[in-house]
C-alpha cells in the first residue's frame, strides 16, 4: 500500500506559503520550500508540476483557508470587513502573497474565480432581495469593500504618519478600523438615508 502523501502535501503548501509571502514568486527557492517542509524536491515537481504552478495552488488555497476563517456575510458588509480588516492585521503574510500576486501573477485561474463566485452570488441575491443597494454590479460591491479593508495595508507609510494627536498603535488602528465599517455601511446600504447618493456613487 503506498504510503500518503496528504500530509506531506500539507507541509509543502504550508512552506511555500511561507516562502512566496516572504519572496514573492521570482524569488521564492523550491530548495527552501522541500528543506522547510523536510519533504524531497522532487515531490513538489510531481505533484504540482512547476514553481508558477505551485504558487497558483497556494494562492487558491489561501483564499479557502480566508472564506473559513472570515465566513462571508451579504448581510453584514461591515461586520465582514471589520472582520476581515482584523485578520490582516492577524496575518500580514496573507497580504503580502496577494501583492506578490498582483505583481508577478496577474492572470486569473478558473479556481480563484470560483473562490470569489459564492460571494458575489450572496450579495446579488441580498441585493434582489432588498436587503442591499440594487443600484451597483455584486462584482463592484466586493471591490469596493475589498478595497476598503486592503487600504490600510496598502496606502503610503507617510500618508499614515499624518494622522493628528498621540495615540498608541492600536488606538489609532481601532480608529481606523471603526472608520473602514462606517464607510463600508454608508456604500453599502442608502435604504435609510432618505435619497439615492449613495446608490448614484456605487453607479457612477
Amino acid at each position: 500500500m503506498p504510503p500518503d502523501s496528504t500530509d506531506t502535501r500539507r507541509r509543502l503548501l504550508d512552506a511555500a506559503f511561507e516562502e512566496f509571502a516572504s519572496h514573492g514568486l521570482a524569488g521564492a527557492r523550491v530548495d527552501r520550500i522541500a528543506e522547510l517542509a523536510k519533504a524531497n524536491k522532487r515531490l513538489i515537481y510531481a505533484y504540482y508540476g512547476n514553481k508558477e504552478e505551485l504558487f497558483d495552488t497556494v494562492m487558491v488555497r489561501s483564499l479557502v483557508v480566508l472564506a473559513d476563517a472570515v465566513p462571508f456575510a451579504a448581510d453584514d458588509l461591515p461586520g465582514y470587513a471589520g472582520a476581515l480588516f482584523d485578520h490582516m492585521v492577524a496575518h500580514p503574510e496573507m497580504v503580502r502573497l496577494t501583492m506578490w500576486k498582483l505583481l508577478e501573477r496577474p492572470n486569473v485561474s478558473a479556481a480563484e474565480v470560483e473562490a470569489y463566485r459564492p460571494k458575489v452570488q450572496a450579495v446579488a441575491d441580498s441585493q434582489a432581495d432588498g436587503r442591499l443597494d440594487p443600484d451597483a454590479d455584486p462584482v463592484d460591491v466586493m471591490i469596493l469593500v475589498i478595497g476598503l479593508v486592503a487600504a490600510w495595508f496598502t496606502s503610503s507609510p507617510a500618508l499614515r504618519a499624518l494622522a493628528t494627536g498621540e495615540r498608541s498603535d492600536v488606538q489609532r488602528l481601532a480608529e481606523h478600523r471603526a472608520a473602514l465599517i462606517r464607510a463600508v455601511a454608508q456604500m453599502a446600504d442608502n435604504r435609510t438615508s432618505g435619497d439615492d447618493s449613495v446608490g448614484h456613487r456605487l453607479s457612477t
